[in-house]
């Protein structure tokens, strides 16, 4: 297959009504824009253009399939088409929202509402980790809020990490790429191995085995994210710990600076066997929530927050 990185659309390019009005962001299956709609708001638009599946050169707008892909593709953008019928549904503070999704360009796009700020993952790198405990309690039980949301609709989300955590100017975080989120819990329904992120996919993930796939996936890398808010960086392969799990090791330095009930929650949530995580977003909602000092600091999370993009406390 071809490893070779697709052309964007040009800006300024017209699709359904939607002006491109630049690029945000490129992955190995997608492009995303930002975009004016016929009114004028600024919108995102993701569009589903696997690089291993098809080729778009500069100046072309229609991708050309690759020999023997066909069938892999067309299988993607239904996925990827049936992930944008799902999300619309959704409708969460924490949960990125779909305003639209349509078939164009041999494609398929899916409209977003465009929102300003940066990733948990900018923001941890700024501080070199080392984050307020206030921040990530008050943080994480937000994006376990829109977790659990996405779970109700018996979708998973299988890439959360800080890249996938948009911080908004008020602070508030919001779940995104959701390339992952066509994985139904439905046990009927077709199952693809999807990519993701070493270090924050768990041993049940790297194996695909689809039975044993379920919330506690997400929790696993929750987990994760949670390791790099603390320590800065990023946690250790799945795959290495099963050779040699040195995880708790790892965070003892870190109990110096940060409550135990944290640091065991992680080293919980990251538990290589799936039956012995925490099984619900609910359950970890309410070990986040316990303590009760942090109760009184996150009733400053407002005050704290809007202060986020120019860079604040730790």
């Amino acid at each position: 297959m071809s490893t070779q990185q697709n052309a964007p659309l040009p800006e300024g390019w017209l699709v359904e009504g939607y002006r491109i009005l630049d690029l945000l962001a490129k992955g190995g299956f997608s492009f995303v824009y930002r975009a004016r709609d016929r009114e004028g708001k600024t919108v995102a638009i993701k569009e589903y253009l696997p690089h291993t599946l098809a080729r778009r050169e500069e100046g072309e707008i229609e991708p050309e399939i690759l020999p023997d892909c066909e069938r892999a593709f067309l299988f993607g953008l239904k996925c990827f088409f049936e992930e944008g019928r799902s999300l619309a549904r959704i409708n969460h503070p924490n949960v990125i929202r779909v305003l639209n999704f349509f078939r164009a360009n041999q494609t398929v796009y899916m409209v977003m509402q465009y929102e300003e700020g940066r990733t948990l993952l900018q923001y941890v790198r700024q501080k070199k980790g080392g984050l307020r405990e206030s921040f990530i309690r008050a943080m994480g039980l937000r994006v376990l809020s829109g977790l659990r949301e996405v779970h109700t609709h018996k979708l998973l989300h299988l890439d959360l990490k800080p890249a996938n955590i948009y911080l908004r100017r008020n602070g508030d975080p919001v779940l995104i790429d959701f390339g992952s989120a066509r994985q139904s819990l439905s046990s009927d329904q077709e199952w693809v191995r999807t990519m993701f992120t070493p270090g924050y996919a768990p041993p049940e993930q790297l194996s695909g085995r689809r039975e044993l796939i379920g919330p506690w996936t997400d929790l696993y890398s929750f987990g994760a994210t949670l390791y790099t808010c603390v320590t800065g960086q990023a946690p250790p392969r799945a795959e290495a710990r099963q050779e040699k799990d040195d995880l708790p090791q790892r965070l003892e330095p870190y109990r110096e600076h940060y409550t135990p009930e944290l640091i065991d929650l992680i080293v919980d949530l990251m538990r290589l066997d799936p039956e012995k995580r925490p099984q619900s977003a609910y359950a970890v909602q309410k070990v986040l929530s316990a303590y009760v000092p942090f109760l009184v600091a996150a009733t400053e999370y407002r005050s704290l927050m809007p202060s986020l993009p120019e860079g604040a406390e730790r």
